[in-house]
């Protein structure tokens, strides 16, 4: 799946405006869905049949896409959205999205252009509004939808608390979300003066911002929208265009060349794309994270349901519903790279517990980091958890399957190796006198090539012990049929036998505890990376959390110095109040970061714990079974003696204490080399 924007030769619908309201179109959540990439989202807004698709079609590169229009009739109905590469940043996504004109006469609904404007303040991370001749009183007067947003807009969830409430407070946390703002003035004919002195064009916005002092209705009307553009979008520039062309070939601005445009008009419209490219920031949300394509589907698809379905949008619970989305996209995605990776070992089993141990960390890593990648405010760890759950049932899954396919290749192997021994006691070799002495060099050097093997897997052993434990009847019974060995030959051969079978027990049982160790330090060592992971994404979080509570301060300090000294005292005291309220949430993050660092690392303590018991636990009931098997060697090596001991009184009751004697040698002489025959193979 690619990062980037799908190839989108020409701008598509991704709100429709109907008869039923705002409606989503689906196809296009779908082509944002596919954008893994940070997104910079520009939205232009304003008076219908004011120019707007022509900026938007300069910020895509292209000379035509957007819909443009030469009658009084509005072209643009809902917002249309255009994906393209950003020219400046590689590794982010330039959505431009072009709104409906406001104001149309044939919707002659106010409320509609409201949630346009009240949208575009919510999805775009600067927004260009759109005006034409110049910026008076009227024009001011046009922009009123700013002066509703506290209405239609909500920071904190209903159930924040009454000081959050206040509407004051609300209007601090709306520069902390808000978008940049660019006031585009096309058909400019004025010249920039003030006083006589020329001015640019930022002083030319700032001065038609600026206050009158008074308590009066019509003085306090004439400041409020300038009071909420101040408030609101403390960060603001501004481009007065010059006529494109001549007024009869306006209807043909779409299909002119760009040498046959007015050169001024070019040089500000690239004035204006260079500050767009440059300035405009990664759209962000609540907590300063960072919208993908994928999590600005889920925006515009929650914001438009709320509207649609009555509500007033909630920057908070967009986020949170937001984030609820994302964070289980992420664990899928996660997850899917695991199984991807796993699947290719898969078709290599059995494999041994070092391949199987080092492909799982290497998959499992793989998908932790794609996970963070993706996810946001996890702050619990909850989704972190339910990858980690899924990737560890997932692996003992594996591990089983990977335990069946080795018992599986291990039966096999035993069943061929031993197809000849299985021969020979069908034509009775082993049957004559001196049978069992070769069925015991054929079975030692059928059990020396099984070892050789190198792909048995996990359970070699096992199946081995096993294997001996179903063929130890049949030795007995050869050894007992062979007529050229004594009762003392036979005795011992017996006694051998047994401490043969519990060798091999005890090398089953400490391969078994050595690939249960492994896994319960791989376990920890998991654990471990995954928390470091974890508390790094959330250092990074803070981070930019912090960088957010920190851009808003400098902006109304920097607003409460204007005031100050242009003597607002009353508006200066409203944004002393609002700074103070600033520093209070930053000393409650910090407060918050802190707590939950102390969380984390009692959990890391406690896990470690658990883990450290397990080990301990494992490890003492590895030593109860050895020490049973040592006594039960034990026991056989005194039922060994007690026997000679036996053998030699009875012997030295009728006088042949030495033959015997000599019988019990040559017996250990010859185990003695049968042992080292069967070290060397």
């Amino acid at each position: 799946m690619s990062n980037g924007p799908p190839p989108m030769p020409a701008p598509v619908c991704l709100i429709e405006n109907t008869d039923q309201g705002l409606q989503t179109v689906e196809s296009s959540l779908n082509l944002l869905r596919r954008i893994q990439q940070p997104v910079v989202v520009v939205a232009v807004v304003g008076l219908y049949r004011t120019g707007k698709s022509y900026l938007m079609n300069r910020l895509a590169g292209q000379q035509s896409g957007f819909a443009l229009g030469s009658t009084i009739e509005s072209k643009t109905k809902g917002f249309w959205m255009w994906c393209v590469p950003h020219p400046y940043s590689q590794g982010q996504t330039l959505v431009l999205l072009d709104t409906e004109g406001l104001g149309d006469v044939d919707k002659g609904d106010s409320k509609n252009d409201a949630w346009v404007f009240c949208l575009g303040v919510l999805l775009s991370s600067t927004m260009v509004y759109n005006s034409r001749g110049t910026i008076d009183n009227q024009a001011i007067e046009k922009l009123h939808y700013v002066t509703e947003l506290t209405d239609q807009i909500q920071v904190k969830s209903a159930g924040a608390s009454k000081q959050d409430d206040d509407e004051m407070a609300e209007e601090c946390e709306f520069v902390r979300f808000f978008p940049s703002f660019v006031w585009a003035v096309r058909d400019f004919t004025l010249e920039r003066k003030i006083n006589g002195r020329d001015v640019s064009d930022d002083e030319y916005l700032n001065f038609a911002l600026q206050l009158k002092n008074g308590l009066s209705t019509k003085v306090m009307t004439y400041n409020l929208p300038r009071q909420c553009i101040r408030s609101f979008f403390p960060t603001r520039k501004c481009f007065t265009f010059p006529f494109p062309t001549a007024a009869n070939n306006m209807s043909h601005l779409d299909y002119m060349a760009e040498a046959d445009l007015d050169p001024d008009f070019r040089k500000v419209a690239d004035s204006f794309c260079t500050h767009i490219f440059a300035e405009s920031r990664v759209k962000t949300v609540q907590g300063g994270h960072k919208v993908t394509g994928s999590r600005f589907s889920h925006l515009v698809k929650i914001y438009v349901d709320t509207i649609n379905s009555g509500k007033v949008p909630c920057l908070e619970n967009a986020v949170v519903a937001m984030a609820e989305i994302e964070n289980q996209s992420a664990v899928n995605e996660g997850f899917r790279l695991y199984v991807q990776g796993m699947e290719n070992l898969k078709k290599n089993f059995p494999v041994d517990l070092e391949s199987l141990s080092a492909e799982h960390q290497r998959a499992s890593a793989l998908a932790t980091q794609e996970f963070l990648k993706r996810s946001f405010k996890d702050t619990e760890g909850k989704y972190m958890t339910q990858l980690q759950e899924k990737v560890a049932k997932l692996y003992d899954q594996l591990i089983n399957e990977n335990m069946d396919a080795s018992e599986k290749l291990c039966r096999k192997l035993l069943s061929d190796l031993y197809a000849p021994m299985a021969g020979n006691i069908q034509q009775g070799i082993y049957a004559k006198p001196g049978g069992y002495e070769i069925y015991c060099r054929d079975r030692d050097a059928m059990v020396a090539k099984y070892r050789q093997d190198g792909k048995k897997g996990m359970k070699g052993e096992e199946m081995l012990e096993g294997f001996l434990q179903e063929r130890s009847a049949e030795a007995n019974s050869i050894m007992k049929a062979d007529e050229k060995l004594t009762e003392a030959d036979k005795q011992r051969a017996e006694e051998g036998q047994k401490i043969a079978l519990l060798e091999q027990e005890n090398r089953m049982e400490e391969e078994k505890y050595r690939w249960l160790e492994s896994l319960l330090e791989e376990e920890k060592r998991t654990h471990e990376e995954n928390l470091n992971r974890l508390n790094e994404k959330l250092k990074q979080e803070y981070a930019l959390l912090a960088g957010e509570q920190e851009r808003a301060l400098e902006r109304k300090m920097a607003e409460q110095t204007v005031l100050l000294n242009q003597g607002f005292h009353q508006q200066e005291q409203e944004l002393k109040e609002q700074i103070q309220q600033l520093k209070k949430e930053q000393a409650q993050r910090e407060a918050e970061e802190a707590r939950l660092q102390r969380e984390q690392q009692q959990q890391a303590a406690q896990a470690t714990m658990q883990v450290l018991g397990n080990t301990l636990e494992t490890y003492y009931n590895y030593k109860q079974k050895k020490e049973d098997r040592r006594l039960q060697q034990v026991k056989a090596q005194k039922e060994k003696y007690t026997y000679k001991k036996r053998l030699m009184a009875a012997a030295k009751k009728v006088g042949m204490e030495s033959k015997v004697t000599g019988v019990l040698k040559a017996g250990a002489s010859e185990q003695k080399a049968r042992a080292s025959e069967q070290k060397s193979d």
